[in-house]
């Protein structure tokens, strides 16, 4: 099913969704982000946020209410995910089965990421393979097991030349599946993404093995799947002492 609304615009379809996504942010937030980018490969969506924080957000987040504004922020956006999944769906002919989300406060940034049923067209930068896959695997692999146990499934991917998805699958051991069990769910989302995300932070080896910096990491659960979505966002230019010199060094 292709939408007519790329042809009458002239807008490239990633564009048009982030124009949309950042107005239906803005006008369910009160403010909305600075910056939407849309990048789409293969049957992966990511929406990346930056400079995105509400005037009560903010308030909370001064008064070390950073859980309350996880939680309002997580069920506000998992509200718009029917409208969302709508709107991709007469852009670009490919419908949405699966959410994910996640923030980084400290820096005020987002991102949404949906899985679909089939690929979306016009992906020229989708990159299965890439500079330091095997690595990164193998790191991915080594959190994963300090943290829970190994996946029992690992995929990556670059969407374009700054996001890298990493996709993993059977994490759950059988202490959190009882936490699910009792609708502990999300203070279990909550526990995991802050020992997830601090390995992935701390870890020296992404930039090596990448060549570029990470700008921001993301993470995010289907428990009910038993499935996990990571997100990178890189810096394009290469880190200094590999390839070119960053400017100015």
């Amino acid at each position: 099913m292709n939408s007519p609304f790329g042809a009458r615009s002239g807008q490239h379809p990633n564009q048009q969704i982030a124009n949309y996504i950042g107005k239906l942010l803005r006008d369910t937030f009160g403010k909305g982000p600075e910056t939407v980018q849309v990048a789409t490969g293969f049957t992966f969506f990511t929406v990346y946020l930056r400079n995105f924080m509400s005037p009560m957000e903010k308030v909370l987040m001064e008064n070390d209410q950073e859980e309350t504004v996880y939680e309002l922020r997580l069920n506000l956006v998992r509200s718009l995910f029917p409208e969302i999944r709508t709107y991709v769906e007469m852009v670009t002919g490919v419908k949405l089965r699966e959410f994910y989300c996640d923030w980084g406060f400290h820096n005020q940034s987002g991102m949404l990421v949906g899985i679909s049923e089939d690929p979306f067209p016009n992906s020229e930068s989708f990159r299965e393979i890439y500079e330091g896959k095997e690595q990164v695997e193998r790191e991915i692999v080594r959190i994963s097991q300090e943290i829970q146990k190994p996946p029992e499934e690992i995929y990556s991917c670059m969407l374009n030349p700054r996001t890298l998805l990493i996709v993993r699958n059977g994490l759950l051991v059988r202490i959190e599946k009882e936490f699910l069990r009792l609708g502990q769910a999300p203070l279990l989302r909550r526990v995991k993404a802050r020992l997830e995300k601090t390995y992935l932070h701390n870890s020296e080896y992404f930039q090596e093995y990448l060549n570029q910096r990470v700008m921001d990491s993301f993470v995010d659960w289907d428990f009910e799947r038993d499935k996990s979505v990571i997100v990178m966002m890189l810096n394009q230019k290469p880190l200094p002492g590999k390839g070119e010199r960053l400017l100015g060094d």
